[in-house]
């Protein structure tokens, strides 16, 4: 009986639509109060649905609003009808929890408006740098890291694969410049993380380089060409750290930073507390028996 009760309401949604377009530009206190659904002994009121629908929203659009709020509505209430009739007293006690929750809330609130307002956010790089010495424990490294640059070139002609390595392998800053140079005509792009530490691992999904013992090879070699089915890759390892060994700094620093952060915001709110707590027992606002 309800059901169909519920489905007659909801199609009556486009005339009850069109009521509340006409009705947007009238006050609150005009309304009819006009009861568009009911579940057991709550109503809902048009004023009620008039409130869920944005002044200016097309009819269409209305229509098919109403109808979702008016059955989202009916869902729920049959929904807590079937919780009041099965849970407990003891269960339906929420009260309790409320209180809790409220006051959690409030004082949140009150804290993240004191932190914003009082909260020194300028982190010293002294500071990051003591504190990665005193919890270096830490900052060990979980795989190998490397700062790499490497290019892959699909070439068949043996001499342009024995100049560009011997421009390659050279260390003078002019034959840097000519592989630069030689690398652009062919349209290759050189790929440089010397600004970023990455896994080797991470680099090892990028060109063919498979040893059997990462750790060792890295300490062996800075140079590899490495041959794949599409070409050759030209690697070569800037710098490397190694599994369990401390991260390099700047690529803790960002975390640390956070760290101080946090450790400043709860030592303000820590402070912040006390104070109050003081300053309500001086005043005999709390008194403690």
């Amino acid at each position: 009986m309800k059901t169909r009760r519920l489905n007659d309401l909801t199609g009556r949604a486009a005339v009850i639509a069109a009521l509340l377009l006409s009705a947007c530009a009238r006050p609150l206190e005009e309304n009819t109060g006009e009861v568009v659904a009911e579940a057991y002994e709550e109503k809902l009121h048009r004023s009620d649905l008039r409130r869920m629908i944005p002044v200016g929203t097309a009819p269409e659009d209305s229509v098919a609003l109403a109808k979702a709020y008016m059955e989202s509505w009916a869902r729920e209430r049959v929904l807590l009808r079937k919780a009041e009739e099965n849970l407990t007293e003891r269960q339906k006690d929420v009260e309790d929890r409320l209180r809790s929750y409220r006051i959690s809330l409030i004082t949140y609130a009150y804290e993240q408006a004191i932190v914003q307002q009082n909260l020194d956010t300028n982190i010293s790089q002294a500071e990051i740098e003591t504190y990665y010495k005193d919890n270096s424990k830490n900052f060990e490294l979980k795989d190998n890291i490397v700062r790499a640059r490497w290019f892959k070139m699909r070439e068949n002609d043996d001499r342009v694969l024995r100049r560009t390595q011997e421009l390659w392998r050279s260390a003078d800053p002019e034959d840097r410049s000519r592989l630069e140079h030689l690398l652009a005509q062919r349209g290759i792009l050189m790929n440089d993380t010397r600004e970023e530490w990455i896994p080797f691992s991470e680099l090892q999904q990028q060109v063919a380089l498979h040893p059997d013992n990462p750790t060792d090879w890295l300490q062996r070699n800075n140079r590899a060409m490495v041959k794949d089915s599409v070409g050759t890759a030209f690697v070569e390892i800037l710098e490397h750290r190694l599994k369990d060994s401390n991260s390099p700094l700047p690529l803790v620093a960002p975390g640390i930073r956070s760290i101080l952060l946090n450790q400043r915001k709860l030592t303000l709110i820590d402070r912040m507390r006390n104070d109050l707590f003081n300053d309500a027992i001086t005043r005999q606002d709390v008194k403690i028996h």
